[in-house]
């Protein structure tokens, strides 16, 4: 029953994330000529340049890398990005034409398109997916290419595409498709990591026992305690680490300050925290 529902819920994500990004290319990047990169960017362009369908091409253009990548890494590598690429082609292909944002307005687009294509993406990513295209070409060109990583080489490829959409169109088209694709690298990343983001704190301090004690008790968090050593000082020290959500900090300070007014408190990010108390992460099927 539970692997069943875990294949429900990528399925959902797969469809609603490649739905999401199928309508930003559809009705926002393609009327208002921005190529984004990736197939979808190149079939912006044949669209520009010759009026091919944005589905046929994403289709046509997958269909080589999909049998490259079934011939080097098997189908179990390949399976639910094939889905997510055969259902955008899909969507790309009923999705109706109606009027979008206005024409010309190429700030908006770069935005909207980008917060729409990063929540998407971020879905589809969830579900351990892609949509094909560049990032299945940049992992079959790493397996030959090892001294360059594989989001560089993707990253190399859509700039190539970039470029080749500001000969087609101009410099600011370039410009304005670059802020969408950091916008939506940046919203997809939030997707992934940012919307179970948590707070991990280090405290140094010689009151350690009794600063755990009190976040055991009083905010029913676990604490790890760390054997560390000052460098300077070479004196041996307790550290203590625990993981809180982002409403508890303010609290946690305070129980740390009120023993100890001269504890040394770090506060970084924790994303993807999966536990006891947590929830987050990627589906596991």
């Amino acid at each position: 029953m539970k692997e069943q529902y875990g294949w429900i819920k990528t399925g959902a994500l797969i469809l609603g994330g490649t739905l999401l990004v199928s309508a930003a290319i559809q009705y926002i990047y393609l009327p208002a000529s921005l190529d984004t990169g990736g197939v979808s960017g190149v079939a912006v362009l044949l669209n520009a340049l010759l009026g091919l369908p944005l589905w046929l091409t994403n289709t046509v253009l997958n269909i080589p890398l999909f049998l490259a990548g079934l011939y080097f890494k098997g189908w179990r590598f390949i399976r639910r990005t094939l889905a997510a690429t055969a259902l955008m082609s899909l969507e790309l292909y009923l999705l109706p034409e109606i009027d979008s944002l206005p024409h010309g307005d190429l700030f908006l687009a770069a935005v909207f398109g980008g917060l729409l294509s990063g929540v998407g993406l971020g879905m589809v990513f969830s579900a351990m997916a892609t949509t094909g295209g560049t990032d299945l070409l940049g992992a079959l060109l790493h397996l030959k290419i090892r001294h360059i990583s594989m989001p560089k080489l993707v990253g190399i490829i859509d700039l190539v595409i970039i470029l080749a959409g500001i000969l087609v169109f101009d410099i600011a088209h370039g410009l304005y498709a670059l802020v969408a694709v950091y916008i939506t690298s940046k919203v997809s990343d939030w997707i992934l990591g940012g919307m179970h983001s948590s707070k991990a704190a280090y405290i140094i301090s010689r009151h350690s026992g009794e600063i755990a004690r009190s976040i055991l008790t009083d905010m029913d968090r676990g604490v790890t305690g760390i054997h560390a050593e000052g460098m300077y000082s070479g004196e041996e020290t307790r550290m203590l680490y625990c993981v809180v959500s982002p409403n508890e900090v303010p609290r946690l300070k305070q129980i740390v300050l009120h023993i100890d007014p001269d504890a040394f408190v770090i506060i970084s990010e924790a994303t993807e925290v999966t536990g006891e108390g947590f929830s987050g992460g990627n589906p596991t099927i």
